[in-house]
């Protein structure tokens, strides 16, 4: 994919690494490769999921890059936070189901990077935080909004005020990891995950983020709604029709993706 961004196919698992010594660090170069990325797997039908990770035992992403900050100015950060913030929406909508291998460190920038991603598997040696509180900035890739999503307003501003990383367990704890497993053990289960979301019917699963995301801290009657528009497009799908044969037949289904 670039010199920072791998992109690699495990059958129809698709691993995105992130490969930008010593700590991965995002800068431009880097969004533009996981950019890049999506585009390319929108594009392949023969991917049915796919897994973000960092190059290395020791780091997922350890924040932005500093030195990118320093030379930009205040227009250039700008610019440099509102590709970050477009990154994110891209994975948050994007048509397959996006498992963040957090292997190491994720550290504000990375930290969002994988709040941007469905599902979440930690490394037990993970540790995970928004430290930007300490540089006297703020998160810019949507840590204000996606953490109190997920974890709650008063859990949220604990981390986001006090900036101080927490290890693996505890983000389990308060629901910002989906799952936990030892160093060894995190490629093969988030390629067994993969995998077990690449076999659910690939309409049915955008179906299903773009529902969430309609409905998502709106009224409980307008998530209905978007709900509702959602099965009445997804039930008139060939995989749907393909579904029911299969479970009366009582054999798998053959998703087409149409």
């Amino acid at each position: 994919m670039s010199d920072v961004v791998r992109l690699e196919r495990e059958g129809r698992v698709a691993w995105v690494t992130i490969d930008h010594p010593p700590a991965n660090a995002l800068n431009q170069a880097v969004v533009a490769g996981l950019r890049a990325a999506l585009d390319q797997l929108a594009a392949d039908g023969e991917v049915g999921a796919a897994v973000v990770t960092g190059a290395g035992p020791r780091f997922f992403v350890a924040g932005a890059d500093i030195g990118e900050f320093l030379e930009g100015g205040a227009e250039g950060n700008h610019q440099r936070i509102a590709a970050g913030q477009a990154l994110t929406l891209a994975m948050e909508t994007h048509r397959l189901p996006l498992i963040a291998a957090v292997n190491g460190f994720a550290l504000g920038g990375g930290l969002e990077l994988a709040m941007a991603c469905d599902l979440r598997i930690a490394s037990r040696s993970a540790r995970v935080g928004q430290p930007e509180i300490k540089l006297g900035i703020i998160p810019g890739w949507g840590g204000t909004q996606r953490l109190p999503r997920l974890v709650g307003r008063g859990r949220a501003l604990e981390l986001l005020l006090a900036g101080e990383p927490i290890d693996a367990e505890r983000a389990w704890a308060l629901g910002l990891v989906n799952r936990v497993v030892d160093p060894e053990e995190l490629h093969a289960e988030a390629q067994r995950w993969a995998e077990q979301l690449a076999a659910q019917a690939p309409l049915a699963v955008a179906s299903i983020k773009r529902a969430v995301a309609a409905g998502l801290d709106r009224p409980l009657a307008d998530g209905l709604a978007a709900e509702l528009g959602e099965f009445d497009a997804v039930f008139r799908t060939e995989d749907a029709a393909e579904g029911v044969a299969a479970f009366v037949g009582k054999r798998p289904p053959v998703w087409r993706g149409r």
